[in-house]
């Protein structure tokens, strides 16, 4: 009889190929298939539990999250995709009605996960969180003190970052500290965080851990070799943030139609390998974000403003829901942050997660396939870095 057992890195590497391989066919000829995810015996442990909602571990924390959770971003304005500070930190009356009705449609349709980069969001929703903190975990990070900036690389800079995150949020701790890093760039220059910078983010981790100011540490970043190297080196991160849509590939894939394409686009982008396997090898959780391309899928992109009226066209709504059955078709990710502006976005995001398992029909597969292709084309210049994340 033949030796049946698996060394363990076989073992993870053959899972990690099954799993990864599912977002491949949303685009590609081979659907949207759905992937089952198995719920644990005990949803009592489930924060803010719906049989509805299907929820994911995310990762070496042992949350279990929300496969579709809630961004921090929502429509400003002038028509931007997030809102950044607030004179004398006072919130408008309307932009705290806005996202007090847009948590409270999260947490009834199941929503667990709440991520937030900028102080704008971190008034809006401790002001819309009061008196319900425990029906959410919170992922924070104030953008313009993170480590993004190679002055702010250290231990006494990002207590400040994470205490004013607490100090506008009104809580006392933070789920999970997620800093931004350096967004993208060539590895071994300054245009990424350094091994000695990463070191101090985690010697703050550790000191406010300690303190119960912080559970959980992650990292945002826009470089993908940038995260294997730090996840291969530190195992102290237990979940990161980047960027994912419908039009996503997974590395290693048998070529197929519409995935034949592993060449470097001209966007820095290392392709050689993917970050999913790292990730389920390493057991870190995944968050992503940019699923509507920063907005710019959408027709009505730079033209809708705040506040946002009514359930929006059909034709955006249906798009908005088809990307994210796509990207959660890969049950390497954890979850996907779409930014919603209103109760009817929170509402039709939920059901990507409710009716996910009766995957999709061949008519709005091609719909999603041209619609997501012509705006790829078209990305505008702000979201050209986008296309470092194509084949991941």
């Amino acid at each position: 009889m033949k030796n049946d057992k698996l060394s363990r890195r076989d073992f993870m590497r053959n899972t990690s190929l099954a799993a990864v391989g599912t977002i491949v066919g949303a685009l590609a000829g081979e659907g949207c298939r759905p992937c089952d995810t198995t719920k644990p015996a005990d949803t009592s442990k489930i924060l803010n539990y719906n049989p509805k909602m299907h929820y994911r571990r995310l990762g070496k924390t042992n949350l279990m999250v929300s496969e579709v959770s809630l961004g921090g971003h929502w429509k400003n304005r002038n028509a931007g995709r997030y809102w950044d500070h607030f004179a004398n930190e006072e919130v408008p009356d309307d932009v705290a009605r806005n996202r007090t009705d847009v948590v409270g449609a999260c947490i009834d349709v199941g929503i667990n996960y709440l991520d937030i980069t900028t102080a704008a969001e971190c008034l809006c929703y401790g002001a819309a969180l009061k008196g319900r903190r425990d029906k959410m975990y919170v992922g924070a990070d104030i953008h313009n003190l993170g480590p993004r900036g190679p002055d702010r690389c250290n231990v006494k800079d990002q207590t400040h970052n994470v205490e004013e995150c607490l100090r506008l949020l009104k809580t006392d701790y933070l789920d999970i500290w997620r800093p931004q890093a350096k967004m993208a760039g060539r590895l071994n220059t300054n245009e990424l965080n350094t091994d000695p910078e990463v070191e101090a983010l985690i010697e703050t981790f550790d000191k406010l851990h300690k303190a119960g100011k912080v559970r959980h540490l992650g990292m945002s970043s826009h470089c993908r070799p940038w995260f294997e190297h730090v996840l291969n080196k530190y195992p102290e991160f237990e979940m990161i943030i980047f960027p994912c849509s419908a039009k996503t590939k997974v590395k290693g894939r048998s070529p197929v139609a519409g995935n034949v394409e592993e060449v470097n686009p001209g966007h820095r982008a290392d392709q050689t390998q993917s970050i999913f396997e790292t990730v389920i090898e390493r057991d870190v959780g995944v968050v992503t974000i940019k699923p509507y391309f920063g907005g710019s899928l959408f027709k009505s992109y730079g033209k809708l403003k705040f506040p946002v009226m009514g359930v929006g066209s059909k034709t955006e709504n249906d798009l908005a829901r088809l990307t994210l059955q796509c990207i959660l078709a890969n049950e390497a990710i954890t979850a996907t942050v779409p930014g919603l502006s209103t109760v009817y976005e929170v509402e039709n995001a939920a059901r990507a997660s409710y009716t996910r398992s009766l995957g999709m029909t061949a008519a709005d597969k091609e719909w999603l396939t041209d619609i997501t292709e012509q705006q790829w084309a078209n990305l505008p210049q702000e979201y050209e870095w986008l296309r470092d994340w194509e084949v991941v």
